[in-house]
């Protein structure tokens, strides 16, 4: 009777990680079959997540036709399309900032214990897009998305514990100038 191998599953949210266009990305040091390098400074932790994130992509196919045939000569790529999305609960102006692509963050008065900050959304067209990096807690698995635009509705419910206010996002992956949107790396042989 055949058997069938225990599978290298992933169970856990991992760690996120938001970057400028262009930034360096890690190394990729690999000792014991971990990723040991750090995350290069550009790239800043996006905190805690309500339920971890979810990677998407999506390929459109289309058959291709001839009159003389009744099944399809071919099936060629129409689209693809991809995104991550994830809910922030580390409510700060800074990650809003990030979630929001851009715009202005101030401090208007005051230091430390009085200090008074601001921000205004960025007006529509001047947009920043962003890079965002994930990382598996075991240090196996690491995925760059090399040009992302949040997007959708983003709705923080002020409610009584426990309920927390998140920043819900929605990272649409555009094409770069690599061409390439994402680029997953693995560690060790037995995630390859």
């Amino acid at each position: 009777m055949p058997t069938t191998a225990t599978p290298n599953v992933l169970t856990d949210p991992g760690y996120l990680f938001w970057a400028p266009l262009a930034s360096t990305e890690p190394t990729n040091t690999v000792v014991g079959s971990k990723f040991t390098d750090s995350w290069p400074v550009a790239w800043i932790s996006l905190g805690a997540t309500e339920d971890g994130s979810e990677f998407n992509y999506e390929t459109n196919v289309e058959a291709v036709t001839a009159a003389e045939f009744f099944d399809p000569i071919k099936y060629a790529t129409t689209e693809r399309s991809g995104n991550i999305s994830f809910t922030l609960i580390d409510w700060t102006l800074a990650n809003l900032k990030r979630v929001l692509n851009g715009g202005t963050l101030a401090v208007v008065s005051g230091t430390t214990t009085t200090q008074l900050n601001s921000y205004t959304p960025p007006a529509p067209g001047s947009e920043v897009r962003s890079m965002i990096g994930w990382e598996s807690l075991d240090n196996t698995v690491r995925i760059i998305m090399y040009q992302t635009l949040n997007s959708g509705s983003i709705a923080s419910a002020f409610k009584k514990a426990p309920d927390k206010a998140g920043l819900a996002c929605q990272f649409n992956f555009e094409t770069p100038s690599s061409g390439n949107p994402f680029k997953i790396y693995t560690a060790g042989t037995a995630r390859a």
